[in-house]
């Protein structure tokens, strides 16, 4: 039986190994792998608005299926930011470590007990034949006051996981996989399929 390939709208090198490690039983690749250009304005204000937005572009420049993930933190002192404006939190050109500075900057007078947060991810998967499929996941925790770690991307550094009691920035990438909300989203969607 031939490999199922999966194409995945991102460029985002990091959400593109964790989605590798995941979904061990199909060949992953990124857009950019599979020799496909595409720009997806992400114009949603929900994750799924945005997963969807992606996955739709993506998959009319492809036969394969294809999956497109939109995911970030969002900060209970913050009223849910920067939510979907995770990785442009600092401005369009943001670095990881910017949109660090900026969150700890904006919450740096806000107590241990109430810097709650939670990454959240919204996968949508176009099949071969076009339809849809949807899943979330969540990994809640808290903000720490400075980055401990060096591991992972975007926030990891930042985000204290309830489940490992630990920062996602000293997680080995197996150990990061196993709850991640990325994880999460993807045992979700493959429930539905």
């Amino acid at each position: 039986m031939p490999e199922k390939v999966l194409l995945v709208a991102t460029g985002n090198k990091g959400k593109l190994a964790e989605i590798k490690s995941i979904l061990t039983g199909y060949r992953v690749l990124g857009a950019a792998e599979a020799g496909i250009s595409f720009d997806a304005e992400e114009t949603g204000t929900t994750f799924a608005e945005n997963a969807a937005i992606k996955a739709r572009e993506l998959k009319k420049l492809t036969e394969y299926a294809v999956l497109a993930d939109d995911s970030g933190l969002c900060v209970d002192a913050l009223g849910g930011a920067p939510g979907v404006y995770s990785a442009r939190y600092a401005g369009e050109n943001a670095t990881d470590d910017g949109n660090i500075d900026k969150l700890l900057e904006a919450i740096k007078d806000v107590p241990e007990e109430c810097r709650g947060a939670q990454f959240k991810s919204v996968v949508c998967l176009i099949d071969e034949a076009g339809n849809e499929f949807f899943g979330e996941g969540v990994c809640s925790g808290r903000i720490l006051t400075e980055r401990k770690g060096s591991g992972g991307f975007g926030y990891d550094p930042v985000f204290y996981s309830n489940d490992f009691g630990e920062s996602f920035g000293v997680l080995t990438h197996e150990q990061k996989n196993q709850i991640s909300h990325r994880k999460r989203a993807l045992a979700d969607l493959l429930k539905k399929l």
